[in-house]
């Protein structure tokens, strides 16, 4: 079996990250998690390393501060690719990312993508527990970034995620400077142009019961101006 690293990323995620290694481990007992905690002040640095301790396929990357969703998966990726993993999934600590999906993910990689998009914007796909505004952001974002991109890709924003080794080396991890709910935008349109190929499944993603969304509007306005970088780039040559 290939091996594969899922990253999640936790910023006071304390009830709902045991949960989360529970469900992953059930439904992907091979692969390795990695938690990628920014000092939460509420301790679930604490509660995952105690989780790693019993648990040699947890482990966890702590961080001095909160530095972003982007810093935190360009760091294990990084980190992962150093250490010979042939797979690399994101998923949400929030159990807004359902494991059920998984077996979906791994069969497309199987079949020859570069990278695989759990999408709410095609066919099977679906949000539970979100209200106008957040539908208008994710699929405002999401229809805004490739109609200047000019992609095909119905969901640019989704979260959950997987990539091939050969897709990250591709991307340039380094040459990445999306930090927020761009990062997500960044990451696709950099495999695409490098001729990855990119495969939407379906997923319907419920929003969640515990903790608080990360989501702010300066992460919002951050998108906007990332898109018109990337065409820029893309342009000029420099993707």
């Amino acid at each position: 079996m290939k091996r594969t690293l899922i990253v999640t990323p936790t910023y006071n995620e304390k009830d709902n990250l045991p949960r989360f290694i529970d469900a992953v481990r059930s439904a992907a007992p091979e692969a390795d998690i990695m938690v990628v905690d920014d000092n939460s002040p509420d301790g679930t640095g604490d509660i995952a390393d105690a989780i790693a301790s019993k648990d040699k396929k947890v482990r966890v990357l702590h961080r001095a501060g909160k530095l972003g969703l982007g810093t935190a998966y360009i760091q294990a990726f990084l980190q992962g690719l150093a250490e010979g993993y042939d797979q690399f999934f994101e998923m949400d600590a929030d159990l807004s990312h359902d494991v059920k999906y998984l077996p979906a993910f791994f069969q497309a990689l199987e079949e020859g993508a570069d990278v695989v998009i759990g999408s709410r914007n095609i066919p099977g796909g679906d949000v539970e527990g979100w209200g106008v505004g957040r539908h208008f952001i994710s699929k405002g974002g999401s229809f805004y970034s490739r109609t200047i991109l000019g992609l095909g890709v119905k969901d640019l924003t989704s979260g959950y995620k997987a990539f091939s080794r050969r897709a990250l080396d591709a991307i340039q991890l380094g040459a990445v400077h999306s930090n927020g709910y761009s990062f997500q935008i960044e990451m696709t349109y950099r495999a695409l142009r490098r001729g990855m190929k990119v495969k939407e499944v379906p997923i319907v993603f419920v929003d969640r019961t515990l903790g608080a969304s990360k989501m702010s509007r300066k992460i919002f306005m951050e998108a906007i101006g990332v898109v018109w970088r990337l065409r820029y780039e893309s342009m000029t040559g420099k993707i």
